[in-house]
Formats: C-alpha cells, sequence, structure tokens
C-alpha cells in the first residue's frame, strides 16, 4: 500500500522522463553481500579491528551513510580510508556475489522504459562496485554515478535532468528535494514510511511492485506519459 499524497506535477520533457534510482535496499538487496564483505576483511586484520568489523549494528550504519564515514568514524581517517579502499577490493568478488535483485525491480525499469523514459542510478556505493552489481543482477541502466551521499546526489540528479528520484532513506528524499526532482520512497531500507514522509517524499511504497501502479495513478492526475 502506498502512503502519503502526490502533491507535485511530474515534468515530461520532450515525450521523455528520466527517473533515477537509489541502488542498495531499493534496486537490490546487497545485505547479504555487504555482511560477507566486511567479515572477509575482518579475517585479514588484527583482532581488535576485527571485532569491529563485525559489530552487529554496523550494517545498519553502512545502509545510512557511506562506507569511508563509517570506517573513518570507527578507525581514524587514515586507517579507515586504508579499510575502506581494501573492502572496496574484496567486495567486488565477495560482495557482488552475494546481492540480488529487489522485488519489483526488473518491472520498475520496463515500466520507465516502455513509456521513452530513461532510467539512471544514483548511489553512494563505489561506481565500479555498483555497475558490478546491476551486471550480476541483470539489470539495465542507461547511466549511473556512484559515490555520493544524501546532498552529494542532487548534482548528479540535475545533471540528468532526473524528475523522479526513487530511495529508500531519508538522505535519498532529501536529494531528491535539493534536485527539484519529485522523492518517491520505498520501504525496504531501514527507514519507517513516516521518516520518509517527513524527509520530503510524496509517497511511500511497500516495495518496487507498487512502482507501476503508483505510476498510473501519477499520469491519471499528471498527465505522464502511459
Amino acid at each position: 500500500m502506498a502512503h502519503g499524497c502526490d502533491a507535485y506535477r511530474l515534468g515530461v520533457a520532450d515525450g521523455s522522463i528520466v527517473v533515477g534510482f537509489d541502488l542498495d535496499m531499493t534496486l537490490v538487496d546487497s545485505r547479504p553481500g555487504i555482511v560477507d564483505a566486511l567479515h572477509a576483511l575482518a579475517d585479514e586484520v588484527p583482532r581488535t579491528e576485527a571485532a569491529v568489523l563485525r559489530e552487529p549494528d554496523l550494517l545498519l550504519t553502512l545502509l545510512r551513510s557511506t562506507l569511508d564515514r563509517v570506517l573513518a568514524e570507527r578507525f581514524g581517517d587514515v586507517r579507515g580510508g586504508e579499510l575502506a579502499d581494501r573492502y572496496r577490493v574484496i567486495y567486488a568478488d565477495v560482495g557482488v556475489r552475494g546481492t540480488s535483485v529487489m522485488p519489483g525491480a526488473e518491472a520498475a525499469v520496463a515500466h520507465v522504459r516502455a513509456r521513452g523514459g530513461r532510467v539512471v542510478v544514483v548511489t553512494a556505493k563505489y561506481e565500479p562496485n555498483a555497475r558490478r552489481c546491476l551486471d550480476h543482477v541483470g539489470l539495465t541502466v542507461d547511466a549511473v554515478h556512484g559515490w555520493l551521499h544524501g546532498p552529494e546526489k542532487a548534482a548528479a540528479l540535475r545533471a540528468e535532468g532526473a524528475r523522479v528520484y526513487v530511495g529508500d532513506t531519508t538522505a535519498d528524499m532529501d536529494a531528491a528535494r535539493h534536485a527539484d526532482a519529485i522523492g518517491l520512497a520505498v520501504a525496504t531500507g531501514t527507514h519507517d514510511p513516516g521518516h520518509l514522509l517527513a524527509a520530503g517524499a510524496v509517497s511511500v511504497l511497500d516495495s518496487l511492485e507498487e512502482f507501476a501502479g503508483w505510476w498510473s495513478a501519477a499520469g491519471a492526475h499528471h498527465g505522464l506519459p502511459d
């Protein structure tokens, strides 16, 4: 069920629309891969560092922030940077294998494409690994912008001309607002619908399986291509 109401008119230029999507917990479930990569990294480092990398709440923190920021907070800027670099190397193998497509993601991408739209991914994930994850789950998109978080995503969304940005965090909704895009949230990540609406989401979907229905309802009221 969708929560909230769609108060914005969705702009369609030259018969097409650009829709941006976040990656982790929006298009793909990256949790198993992140945990596997963290544990593989923990196997390489001293016991005290390994204990931090195996903390149960680290996954949740990473899904709400960025790898470099989180590791810098725990290990200091220099050591955190070293661990982040090594993690990205490990993730290219271990983490990508543990990634799966989220319910409704394939259909959501196809829905935009079928209406002449472009699909762009704007994510905090290291861009080469983001592309590897998309290839692994078989999702084809028109552009990928990586290593961006929260308001940092706004510049990429603006450059792409995105009118809609779909994400699972309050930071994603903040990015949409800064980009003058419609923020559409999915409650498949770490934030509940109330927090996402408070952050500016025009609507919150339980999953991307509801995306086509939301699009049809928005089209009926705002002239989206259908």
